[in-house]
């Protein structure tokens, strides 16, 4: 596959490029700051745009076959629109060039749906405060996604660590994984892979778990 990917300089956005080249994939990744991407590899193309300009970024979704997304505001206690304004930069790219395909990383903290007691009723409500504005991003990111006529995938890891690449963990559709506390960022990036190779699931948002 031709893949664009956002995001590419955070842990995750390393994680799907290794994974993807080495499995034969080719990756356009964009970034404001090339210097700050230490991933290389022959699959690998580093174009240099502003991810909120979608004129800028139309050259490296045109002729792919997916685009991933994993941006992320690096400060979760003050306010910020990153993941919703990328994000509409993103679809506004997507329709310009004919490119369908989308999957975004978002987080488990958006819904209690499939979440045990202790988590519903403690952990969730504690996480809420402490992470309000990186919460309410993503949910109005999530908003526009679901409003868009893309074949999406909303992919929301838990906790994300630095553990090694497992494809153990469990994965629900439109739900939490119940005791799923945290997930390595290799294995998501497995995951976002899988959900493009597949094609599986669309329009519907994917939570991971160990």
């Amino acid at each position: 596959m031709k893949i664009t990917l956002f995001g590419a300089t955070g842990g995750t956005g390393g994680q799907v490029i290794r994974q993807a080249c080495d499995a034969g994939h080719e990756v356009t990744a964009v970034v404001r700051d090339p210097a700050r991407l230490t991933e290389s590899h022959p699959h690998l193309t580093v174009l240099q745009a502003d991810v909120m300009d979608p004129a800028a970024i139309g050259s490296a979704i045109d002729g792919r076959d997916a685009v991933v997304s994993a941006l992320g505001s690096r400060d979760g206690r003050v306010p910020t629109t990153v993941c919703t304004d990328s994000t509409l930069s993103i679809i506004k790219a997507m329709h310009t060039e004919g490119v369908r395909r989308l999957v975004v990383v978002s987080a488990g903290t958006l819904t209690t749906n499939g979440d045990g007691p202790l988590t519903r009723l403690i952990l969730k409500p504690m996480l809420g405060k402490v992470l309000k504005h990186t919460i309410a991003d993503k949910r109005r990111m999530e908003d526009v996604i679901r409003a868009s006529d893309l074949e999406w995938t909303i992919v929301r890891p838990p906790m994300l660590t630095n553990g090694p690449r497992t494809a153990a963990y469990r994965s629900a559709v439109d739900r939490n994984v119940r005791g799923g506390m945290r997930i390595s960022r290799a294995d998501l990036a497995d995951c976002i892979l899988r959900c493009l190779v597949n094609h599986d699931p669309i329009n519907a948002a994917i939570s991971l778990g160990n």
